[in-house]
């Protein structure tokens, strides 16, 4: 076997032992969902929300933490202003929230939460919740964060869904891809005892959490993940409670969305070089929710490399000619497939199907471009964060 084949047959070798990882721990969502009991309300929560710029939409998720269903004695809401060139700080104290100062200079999210938690670690609150500006709450999202909490939960994540869905074809994508993650992911792996997706907002984690790390210490741009990392390294595993939804406003565009995606998929590598080595290396009490993390922080590798293999044989067919047709059936089958999974999303995630026409055909693209936003990640490391603009979003049962 030539040096090349057998490059590629360890590759391919290697891409199917993680697809097969993923489709057995993804067989488990077909175990019943066990809920947590319902419990009074006894945990204290600090709401943390990092906000750059966002001075029209800070007010409306304010407005959903105040209408909650759980004691207000219970819940102090701070918001961190980071950078903000507008009246996002007026705002937000208008609104209610007392402002926490960051305390010196902060880059990203990451560094602005540090100094939030800097300030809230010793103030006797049992748990701290974190979201972004741009969120908004279901009336009973505290008092369902509280149930798992008493159930025993050290860290836990909460359901996303889209808040403007029927804004455009991309934003109701990005709807149909959190839905994914809920089935083939965060359902499965509460059912086996492994962590969910900790992506974005919408998390929150006990006190002692914060403690065994010695604080809020993330350094990348991908501060959820590099948490996720860190607490697995820590035994910590993140709890999915999918009856606590909030919402997202997600962006519209095509190319602000590429641009927002490309942050992600580079940050996830960033995590990945930073935390692998350290987290092998440590002795970790639940070595599943290692392997488990390392799976995930691997999987933009893996995919690039796919994407990269998938150019090969396009351009290997092309130079053929041999293989053209059966490129062009296959891209066809998978355009049909993907707008059937989008229905099938659609409806799963209890959109509204006339709503969602739109992001149903752009699917198989939307999802398509993955693959090349990890091979330019691959290659080309971002370390900014740029912002994305708000315009605010309400949907709750009470909004709508």
């Amino acid at each position: 076997m030539e040096p090349l084949q057998t490059t590629l047959f360890i590759l391919s070798l290697a891409l199917k032992v993680f697809t097969l990882y993923f489709a057995a721990v993804a067989a488990f969502a077909l175990v019943k969902r066990r809920r947590y009991p319902r419990a009074v309300p006894q945990t204290r929560f600090a709401i943390v929300i990092a906000a750059r710029n966002e001075e029209s939409v800070i007010g409306n998720l304010i407005y959903s933490i105040q209408r909650q269903d759980y004691p207000p004695e219970l819940r102090d809401i701070f918001v961190v202003p980071n950078n903000c060139t507008d009246f996002t700080e007026a705002a937000a104290r208008s609104a209610g929230a007392e402002i926490l100062p960051c305390l010196g200079p902060a880059s990203c999210k990451g560094d602005a939460l540090h100094y939030a938690f800097a300030q809230l670690r010793d103030r006797g609150y049992d748990a701290f919740l974190v979201f972004d500006a741009d969120n908004v709450l279901e009336p009973d999202y505290l008092a369902r964060m509280n149930d798992a909490f008493a159930g025993g939960a050290m860290v836990c994540k909460s359901r996303t869904r889209a808040g403007n869905p029927a804004a455009s074809g991309v934003a109701g994508c990005y709807g149909l891809y959190n839905t994914i993650f809920d089935l083939i992911w965060n359902r499965p792996r509460a059912a086996c005892g492994l962590s969910a997706k900790l992506v974005g907002s919408g998390f929150g984690f006990r006190r002692e959490v914060l403690e065994a790390l010695g604080g809020w210490n993330t350094v990348t741009i991908a501060e959820d993940a590099e948490f996720a990392a860190q607490c697995a390294r820590m035994g910590f595993r993140v709890c999915w409670v999918p009856d606590a939804v909030n919402y997202d406003e997600e962006p519209t565009g095509f190319r602000l969305s590429l641009r927002q995606r490309r942050r992600w998929c580079s940050g996830v590598m960033q995590v990945a070089k930073r935390s692998l080595g350290g987290l092998w290396r440590a002795d970790v009490p639940r070595p599943m929710l290692r392997w488990d993390i390392t799976m995930f922080l691997a999987a933009p590798f893996t995919q690039a490399v796919s994407g990269m293999l998938l150019l090969c044989g396009f351009l290997t067919g092309l130079a053929s000619g041999t293989g053209l047709t059966v490129m062009l059936c296959g891209l066809g089958l998978y355009c049909v497939g993907g707008m059937a999974l989008g229905v099938a999303l659609t409806l799963l995630g209890g959109y509204a199907l006339q709503d969602m026409t739109r992001s149903i055909l752009l699917f198989p693209v939307f999802m398509a471009s993955w693959l090349p936003l990890q091979i330019i990640s691959l290659f080309h490391d971002s370390t900014q964060w740029r912002q994305v603009a708000h315009h605010g979003q309400k949907h709750t049962r009470e909004a709508v």
